[in-house]
């Protein structure tokens, strides 16, 4: 772990603990303010939406600036939405904050993904991004306690909470200013691959015509984001409803094992991360298809037992932690074919997961409202094995899509390898390899 790297895991817990402060208090904080319940679930999902439509056009950004600063600017304005709550009084200026909110979203989610592809070492890439992932969920949970407690010794004074969170969003603008540092020039874009004269000089002026034309195309990729996030969503942001409603659990029992259900997260990310560098990320990346299926088979047994409800949580939890590892060490794949453009294919990528985010958790209430949660958890089910098949059919393009790269087919030269190759090294010279 170099210096940088620490840097980006300290700002992925510090900015999840200021938000784990905003998710618990702004529900509250709006209705409040007389927002209605449909209001609230459209102001939480907003910012989601605003940055699915926005982070094809800040990967682009983020690729032609420069990550760091890109990145930087995410924070700062990131920082000024959490100052900005306490002095919106309207449901308006919180849909304009919220919508804000969704702009930062937009910029900083390519340009960290892209950095921590840079900075998270090619052979555990997705270790990378599970102890990332690890970083966040522990300062979420947290987050979400400061919150409950502050209100509490505050008598529900928002002002305060809100500022305890904005002092919190500070801290990741100074350590991305002064802790990370991203790589420049050719050692920033030369593809993982042992390359030629001609290649080399492609990229030391800045362009990628050659690579992109052994690029896979994005959009299968946006699908499979979607039908991995979406199925999960479905059940995880009615979980509480869930729970108490059908199942039959008291609020007490339902935090006691949302409690429980993260610290199995922080113990099985890094597990899975080591597990897609080192053994099969095919095998991750099926995992959260594996555990929605079985979650929902659980959920519908799950009337007025504790235990069963307690499993199909855990399921779920151990999904999303395979689930994220997996999925960062995917994109970073797919962005190596052309990393001059890796935020944005790391952006347009991530559009698919988001829309499942929202969409998710939409078509699991209008299923539940119209035929009832056991139509809402079959269809679960379905979406699920969907994943699994188209899952299983894109890591196996992709598979041979490397295989051809090998051969040089793709490119159409030979002697063109897919072995990492450091350009800085001295065998990076001026001539083509042989053969």
């Amino acid at each position: 772990m170099d210096r940088s790297f620490f840097a980006i895991l300290a700002e992925g817990f510090f900015s999840r603990l200021s938000f784990g402060i905003i998710s618990f208090a702004l529900p509250l904080y709006a209705l409040h303010r007389g927002l209605s319940l449909t209001e609230v679930g459209i102001l939480v999902s907003l910012n989601t939406a605003v940055a699915i439509l926005l982070k094809p056009a800040a990967g682009k950004l983020a690729d032609r600036v420069g990550l760091k600063k890109i990145l930087t600017i995410a924070i700062g304005l990131r920082s000024l939405v959490v100052f900005l709550f306490p002095f919106a009084m309207t449901a308006g200026a919180l849909y304009a904050i919220k919508a804000t909110h969704g702009l930062s979203k937009s910029l900083r989610d390519p340009s960290i993904n892209a950095l921590i592809a840079e900075r998270g070492g090619k052979k555990q890439i997705a270790s990378a991004f599970a102890w990332y992932q690890t970083a966040k969920s522990v300062s979420g949970g947290f987050g979400k306690a400061i919150a409950g407690i502050l209100l509490t010794l505050t008598a529900s004074d928002y002002s305060r909470v809100f500022f305890a969170a904005f002092l919190v969003s500070v801290i990741p603008l100074f350590l991305v200013i002064f802790g990370v540092k991203q790589r420049t020039g050719l050692k920033a874009f030369a593809p993982e691959t042992e390359i030629g004269h001609d290649e080399e000089e492609i990229v030391r002026e800045g362009k990628s015509e050659n690579f992109p034309k052994n690029s896979p195309s994005l959009f299968p990729f946006v699908i499979l984001g979607f039908l991995l996030s979406g199925p999960a969503q479905m059940v995880h942001g009615l979980f509480p409803v869930l729970a108490t409603r059908y199942a039959g659990l008291s609020e007490a029992q339902t935090g006691i094992i949302l409690l429980g259900s993260s610290i199995v997260t922080v113990v099985a990310a890094p597990f899975f991360g080591w597990f897609s560098d080192h053994v099969s990320r095919k095998t991750v990346l099926l995992t959260r298809g594996f555990t929605n299926v079985l979650s929902s088979f659980l959920y519908m047994l799950s009337a007025v037992n504790l235990w069963i409800v307690a499993s199909a949580n855990v399921a779920d939890n151990v999904g999303k932690a395979a689930f994220r590892p997996a999925w960062g060490a995917l994109m970073t794949q797919v962005s190596g074919f052309d990393r001059k453009k890796r935020a944005l294919t790391m952006g347009l990528m991530s559009m698919g997961e988001d829309a499942g985010t929202v969409l998710g958790p939409i078509m699991a209430s209008f299923l539940w409202n119209a035929w009832g949660i056991l139509v809402m958890l079959g269809a679960r089910i379905l979406l699920s094995l969907a994943a699994e098949i188209y899952a299983a059919i894109m890591s196996g393009s992709l598979e041979n899509k490397e295989i051809l790269l090998t051969e040089g087919g793709a490119s159409g030269k030979e002697g063109i390898s897919s072995r990492p190759r450091d350009p800085e090294s001295p065998q990076f010279d001026n001539h083509p390899p042989d053969g």
